[in-house]
């Protein structure tokens, strides 16, 4: 999709800004896309002078009924001759709005465009005929809508000719693509019944479709709102590259949103360093004055030496996007081979990338078909929503806090394979002041691997209280030991005593323990060694945010005991007391305990000895990677 400089909008009699709203406008073939987008030119007055007059004239002579389509037949050949109207966007005046007219060829084409950046819509025209009604490729349509965020959507039912202006027609496909779209989480702005040929419904409401009410499609255009403007959101200022000029070190990049000014205090994310702008450059004038906004190009110096790379994002202080590993994102997949867990990746946001590998899929589904069935791997053409782990950290946005930052393209062999939208990110490392600067170990975790005979992990004992969570541990922490490992027991229990004494059992207290304990364990597991946390965790969102901060390290271990046989042995007494009422909050009393939907190991430690548990617990840890050969294969001594 050719992209061209959208000028400022003219300023109304009254001296504000015309506010400006990009649409795109989809559907499938032959419904009338070309024809409606003639018609809306005319009925604008948007046309050049004469052009109409001339095309019919053109058509007379060559003895063929006049289209509205052939008025974008003949500004392409316009536009290729020089003249700057670009079919692909295209521009008229309503009322009240500047319009910018996306034409999308197809549900392919269309998200090839869109998730490369080339093109941002404010809003969509969905185009259904009459006669054929809601198709696959329709329903395709609306769910990509849905995947790129679009929430205003107006649905013209064009061809209304063909059904003799049936109120029942209309209702009929009104009725369903409302329903389609409503199951989406998009509520249509209007339906709108049309003839593009004749012009019903498109500038006015005609005797033919007197039964109609709502706007016609030039008045719904009219009432859909712009976007927040840029200038509007947090500064993000994507690094393109760095520059030394004399003694000036100039980090150079286009500002995508928010604004920017010398003296403002900035952060550099993903790696949290805080400076201050020295000069903000430009060319051929440097330095400049004045606050810089976004779609400007600029450079700037700092009051100090940080490193700094290519895709690394300028914020401001208090501002900044979030530094993280973990993405998820609803993404359109376009490789013929589909998309599956497990599958190595390259995912670029902006111009940062990274190693990925997807580590959850979850709504896999064709959006073409109106009761969606969910698959394990996302096919060609198809929409999902997956969980990516990177190798290396990144900064982004939700695309709901900020549209450029909020998208990702991912790459296979080379090839854009598909794309779409950040819904979260997992938040990781905080901006951090320049004078605080973490110390790396100084040994590699090789090296740790290769004397331990094991990676680092995190083994995550969770279940009931008394279920025997704490002997498992020990008992695992025991056999490693004896085998050359080099594992360490973290208790619950025993960090409430000590680093986490300050914290109480309200839910708030509960996750930030289960927080720092999964800190503390993925401290040690990047250091290479197995942390053996034992802990109740009874929520399974605490336990899935312990797995994001572990994230490929994470172990988890359901020791699934019936709560019969856990309070029947009740070792330190905490099930009477919360049955005489003295222990309020208790797990297995007082809370639910959300059991684990997808641990990589459940145990039942009623029906078993602590050296089978114990067996067990190392065959997931050598199939899993976490143990080498050599250890496993020692006997057990427990």
């Amino acid at each position: 999709m050719n992209m061209i400089v959208t000028p400022a909008s003219p300023a109304t009699p009254n001296g504000t800004t015309r506010p400006q709203v990009r649409i795109v406008i989809v559907g499938h073939v032959d419904h009338g896309k070309s024809t409606l987008v003639g018609r809306l030119l005319h009925e604008t007055g948007s046309l050049p002078d004469g052009k109409l007059e001339m095309l019919k004239a053109v058509s007379a002579r060559r003895g063929m009924p006049f289209e509205w389509s052939f008025l974008l037949d003949a500004l392409q050949t316009e536009r290729d001759q020089g003249i700057t109207i670009d079919t692909t966007q295209i521009r008229f005046r309503t009322n009240s709005r500047d319009i910018v007219l996306i034409d999308a060829p197809g549900h392919a084409e269309f998200l090839r465009n869109m998730i490369t950046g080339a093109s941002q819509a404010d809003g969509a025209v969905l185009i259904i005929d009459a006669l054929e009604g809601v198709r696959d490729q329709t329903r395709r349509h609306g769910y990509l809508l849905h995947l790129l965020g679009v929430k205003q959507v107006a649905v013209v039912v064009n061809k209304m000719d063909r059904v003799d202006f049936s109120a029942e027609r209309f209702k009929e496909i009104s009725d369903e693509i409302s329903a389609h779209l409503q199951g989406l989480g998009v509520t249509p702005t209007a339906v709108i019944p049309i003839s593009a040929r004749d012009g019903d419904g498109v500038a006015e409401r005609t005797d033919r479709i007197g039964w109609y009410k709502g706007p016609t499609v030039v008045e719904a255009l009219d009432r859909l709102e712009p976007a927040r403007p840029l200038e509007a959101l947090a500064l993000r200022l994507p690094v393109q590259a760095i520059y030394k000029f004399d003694d000036r070190r100039i980090v150079a990049g286009r500002i995508e949103s928010g604004s920017l000014i010398a003296g403002d205090e900035i952060v550099i994310m993903p790696a949290g360093k805080i400076a201050k702008i020295k000069t903000v450059e430009s060319w051929p004038v440097t330095p400049v004055a004045g606050r810089q906004g976004a779609g400007r190009s600029v450079g700037i110096t700092l009051d100090r030496e940080l490193f700094i790379e290519r895709g690394d994002i300028v914020a401001h202080v208090g501002s900044a996007p979030r530094e993280t590993r973990r993405l998820r994102a609803r993404i359109f997949w376009l490789h013929d081979k589909p998309l599956a867990k497990g599958d190595q990746l390259l995912v670029r946001c902006g111009p940062k990338e990274s190693r990925a590998t997807v580590v959850a899929i979850e709504k896999a589904v064709d959006p073409g078909e109106l009761s969606s069935v969910e698959n394990k791997a996302i096919g060609r053409n198809h929409v999902g929503e997956i969980d990516i782990s990177l190798s290396s950290p990144i900064a982004a946005d939700p695309y709901t806090e900020n549209p450029r930052t909020g998208r990702l393209v991912i790459e296979v062999s080379g090839r854009i394979a598909g794309g779409g939208l950040v819904l979260s990110v997992d938040a990781g490392q905080r901006a951090v002041p320049v004078d605080i600067v973490p110390v790396e170990s100084a040994l590699r975790p090789d090296e740790r691997s290769a004397r331990y005979r094991h990676n680092g992990a995190v083994v995550w004992l969770t279940g009931l209280p008394a279920s025997g969570k704490s002997t498992l541990a020990k008992a695992l922490e025991r056999r490693l030991f004896t085998n050359g490992g080099s594992p360490i027991l973290l208790d619950g229990d025993t960090l409430r005593a000590g680093l986490n004494n300050d914290l109480g059992f309200s839910a708030a207290d509960r996750s930030e323990n289960i927080r720092r304990l999964a800190e503390v364990a993925t401290h040690l597991a990047r250091n290479g060694h197995i942390a053996i946390v034992a802990a109740v965790s009874p929520a399974r969102e605490d336990r899935a945010t312990a797995r994001r901060i572990a994230d490929t390290a994470f172990r988890e271990i359901h020791v699934a005991t019936p709560a019969e046989v856990c309070e029947d042995r009740d070792p330190k007494g905490h099930y009477k007391k919360a049955r005489a009422g003295a222990l309020a909050s208790f797990t297995g009393i007082g809370n639910d305990y959300e059991a684990p939907q997808a641990a990589e190991l459940v145990i039942d430690t009623s029906a078993r000895t602590v050296a089978d548990a114990a067996d067990e617990i190392e065959r997931m840890l050598k199939t899993t990677g976490v143990l080498f050969d050599e250890l496993v294969d020692l006997a057990a001594n427990i």
